[in-house]
């Protein structure tokens, strides 16, 4: 629960400055005709929905294992991650449309000293609030973040278009602000894509840890001739194995329980994300170099 509090607050800081931030640059936008300054708060807008819908997922990600579900709820997170996407994927077909309608129709922005000032201000925040959600989110493995922080990366870059997009008018080529709606269009796509790419992994049940780990840890504990049949799935902060050991034949079965227990504490003890590790025990007639425990 600790993991999912520390998540959860963290949302809701970036939550708020992501609000902020959509409000200034939609708003003035909006003021001064500029598409793309109201595309990148729009953008802006979606990171704070992206928010929303990670607290949701969070909140169901929480909930303890039951009948139903007794792996317990952790993949929402991914699920969460994967409706960021979408959200993504539909803002930008809005984009796509009113910068095509500008293109053809053609206008131009009214670009002052305080469209600067509002997107440099942004910049300034979105760069920080990715940076620090982003490292957050590695550190403590969750997928929900990482996928949020990627998201407001990609508006650090649109904002970046932008800018470069109102200096391009001030020197008399207004189609440059639809055609950095666009950019960011791309951007967005991009980010879509990558965000899909990191949450299928768990929906798909991607290896979680190397094989070879899971063998060697398992080879180490006395009393186990060999491991194969290595299996494991699950989120990055909460794990689950599957495995095979062959322990000698005349072992009996107390003891041969206990090696397998001992195999469960050393596979745990190393890796601290494994929740659960399912040994499946098999006699071997000849153990060469392990000592049988007593």
């Amino acid at each position: 629960m600790a993991y999912y509090d520390a998540v959860r607050r963290i949302l809701m800081i970036i939550f708020v400055l992501n609000i902020l931030t959509a409000l200034a640059k939609g708003i003035y936008g909006l003021y001064t005709d500029s598409l793309s300054m109201s595309a990148d708060g729009l953008h802006s807008f979606f990171d704070s929905t992206a928010n929303i819908i990670g607290l949701v997922g969070i909140s169901l990600a929480a909930r303890p294992p039951d009948r139903d579900h007794p792996y317990g709820h952790a993949k929402y997170e991914s699920f969460a991650a994967m409706g960021i996407a979408i959200l993504l994927f539909a803002g930008c077909l809005q984009l796509i449309v009113s910068a095509a309608g500008r293109l053809q129709s053609g206008g131009s922005p009214n670009v002052t000293g305080l469209s600067f000032a509002v997107m440099a201000l942004t910049l300034i925040i979105n760069v920080g609030v990715s940076s620090y959600e982003y490292v957050l989110g590695r550190r403590l493995k969750s997928s929900i973040l990482v996928a949020d922080s990627l998201h407001t990366r990609s508006d650090v870059f649109a904002s970046l278009g932008v800018i470069l997009g109102l200096f391009a008018v001030r020197m008399g080529y207004p189609l440059a602000d639809p055609l950095i709606a666009l950019f960011i269009c791309v951007l967005i796509i991009h980010t879509g894509l990558e965000i899909i790419r990191e949450s299928s992994t768990a929906l798909l049940d991607r290896a979680a840890i190397d094989e070879k780990v899971i063998v060697d840890l398992a080879r180490s504990v006395e009393g186990v001739c060999s491991c194969h049949a290595v299996r494991t799935r699950g989120m990055a902060e909460e794990i689950y194995v599957d495995l095979h050991i062959e322990v000698d034949a005349s072992l009996s079965m107390e003891l041969a329980h206990e090696v397998g227990v001992d195999v469960e504490r050393a596979i745990k003890g190393r890796i601290p994300e494994v929740r659960d590790v399912v040994v499946h025990l098999e006699p071997k007639d000849y153990c060469d170099n392990k000592e049988i425990p007593i």
